[in-house]
Order: C-alpha cells, then structure tokens, then sequence
C-alpha cells in the first residue's frame, strides 16, 4: 500500500456534481435517504433469511449474500459521497481511494457472479422440481457462494493492482469515485493494454454470467411453455420475477460503464449512471423481494409479530 501511496501522490479532486451546487443538495437528500434504506432494507433480508427457519432454503442463502454484498459495496462509496455533497471539500486520499476501489470492484465482480448462481438455482426449481434438493444440497451452495466470493477478491487483486500501479502526471480530477474506468483517465501513459484487460474481465465477469443467466431463462421458458398452464405461467413469474428485476438493473447500468470504449463515457451522462448502479440499485433490490415476495413479506409479518408478543 504504501507503494500504491507514492505512485499516486496528492488527494484526489471529486469533482462530481460541483459545477451544480444546487443539485448538490438535493442530491444529498436522495442519497442519504436511498442510504438508509438500503441499510434497512439489505439488513432486514439478512435478518429474515437467517432467523426464519422457513426460508433455510438455497435461494434465500444467495439472497442473504446478495443483500451482505449490496450493504457493502454501498458502504464503501456513499458515505464519501455524502461528505463531499455536503461541504466543500471535494478530496479523497490516495488510501482512501485505493481501499475504495478494491473494495467496491470486488463486490461489484461477486454481485455478477451471485446472479448467476441465483439464475441457476431458479432453473433448479421450475426445471428440476422433483430433484431440487439433491441438486441444490446445502454444500453444493456454499461452494458456489465461496467460489463467488472467491472471483471478486481474485478480479479486485489483479485489476485493481494493475490499475493503480499506472504513473500519474499531475491529474487529480476523478468526476465519479475510485474505479478502474475514472483511474484510467488519470494515466499519462498509454491504457490500451491496460482497456484489454478490463475488456477481457468484464467478458468474463459480467457477459459470462449474463450469457449462463439467459440461458438458465431460456430451459425455464421453455418449460413452462411445454406446461401451457396459465398457473404455471404465474408460478414461474412468481419464482423468477424479482431475481430478473434486479438482473436487469445491475446489469443495464454496469455494463454501461465497463463494456462501452472508455472515450464514449460522457462525464455527465457518467455521473448519473455511476449514481443509479452504486445508490439506486442496492435501495431497490430488497424493496423489489419484499414487495414481490410472499415468503418475505409472510416472514417479516411473523417476526414482528414473535417481537410483538416478547414485548408483552
């Protein structure tokens, strides 16, 4: 670390929304209330699926990983955020900004591959109903959860290493927070090997399992057609609904950020897009299971109640 220190210099400007100080603070607000939301929401999900003997089950142990993972990753970047909306400072420190950055890229890479994971535990369920728990057994799940892990802290290592290694000439100014494509920008030597890289993982890590996530939802499709029951049609909707929400999320707005040419990246339609993947989504994941989940809301609504009657 102390290397990675020299090779960086100064603090870094976050230049951000500065040029719009009026949007600053009402972005504030929304942040900080999106904040504690995704506090409360992740943390519920967590507490839920763990306390509950009912959903002991392969979904809710990924989904448990998922919130774990969302309340970190968001963690690690708002609060900085906040403090730079709030004051004028506009700084982060180069140690500061390498822990942000090996943090948010390893649980960026670990949320990538956990929907996929999740993918195949739905295709498990509505595909191989008769043998899901011999499929999904306890073990199996905590390989893939481990190995899931496991892929993010290996991908923040070597890309975040190689990121922050590049000599810098004098630039601070990062206009989102400490990641590879913002840190590229800051190198006064030629990146194309250095985009390779991050081209290549990204194949690996987001298209990879996008592509096993569709096709997971092609067998599922394809099984429910062959059913032709408007039932099973809601069942299947039901089943796999929330997981391909938030798919859909995460995966419209980062593959936005590391897929497209780095100088396709506008600033200002960046900031925005960079503010939805690392606010927004981790606020509407769990919202998006509670409200859509019976097992959830049943399960909440029987906590409350057991505190309830332990208060009385």
């Amino acid at each position: 670390m102390r290397r990675i220190n020299e090779s960086l210099g100064g603090d870094f400007i976050l230049v951000g929304f500065s040029d719009q100080p009026q949007l600053e603070k009402i972005l504030f607000v929304v942040v900080l209330i999106s904040y504690l939301l995704t506090l409360v929401g992740n943390t519920a999900i967590i507490l839920v699926s763990c306390l509950d003997p009912m959903l002991h089950t392969p979904m809710y142990y990924f989904l448990s990983n998922l919130s774990f993972v969302d309340l970190c990753f968001t963690t690690s970047i708002v609060p900085q955020l906040l403090w730079n909306l709030h004051g004028p400072a506009k700084t982060i420190t180069p140690l500061s900004c390498a822990i942000q950055l090996y943090v948010s890229l390893a649980l960026g890479s670990t949320d990538c591959v956990l929907l996929a994971i999740m993918a195949f535990d739905r295709y498990a369920a509505v595909c191989r109903p008769l043998h899901y728990t011999t499929v999904m057994h306890p073990r199996l799940c905590q390989c893939l959860a481990e190995a899931a892990w496991l892929s993010g802290v290996g991908n923040t290592l070597i890309q975040g290493t190689i990121t922050l290694r590049l000599p810098l000439c004098g630039n601070r100014r990062i206009h989102h927070f400490c990641e590879v494509p913002a840190m590229f920008k800051l190198a006064c030597v030629d990146i194309h090997a250095n985009e390779v890289q991050l081209f290549m993982a990204s194949l690996v890590l987001l298209l990879l399992p996008l592509a096993l996530i569709l096709v997971s939802y092609g067998y599922i499709a394809q099984a429910v057609m062959r059913i032709r029951s408007a039932q099973a049609w809601h069942k299947a909707l039901g089943t796999c609904g929330s997981h391909l929400l938030v798919v859909m999320l995460f995966y419209g707005t980062s593959t936005a950020v590391y897929i497209q040419p780095n100088s396709s990246y506008a600033h200002s339609r960046g900031k925005f897009i960079t503010l939805f993947y690392t606010v927004v989504t981790p606020t509407l994941n769990p919202l998006i299971y509670a409200v859509r989940n019976k097992d959830v809301k049943g399960s909440l609504k029987r906590l409350v109640r057991k505190g309830q009657h332990k208060a009385e």
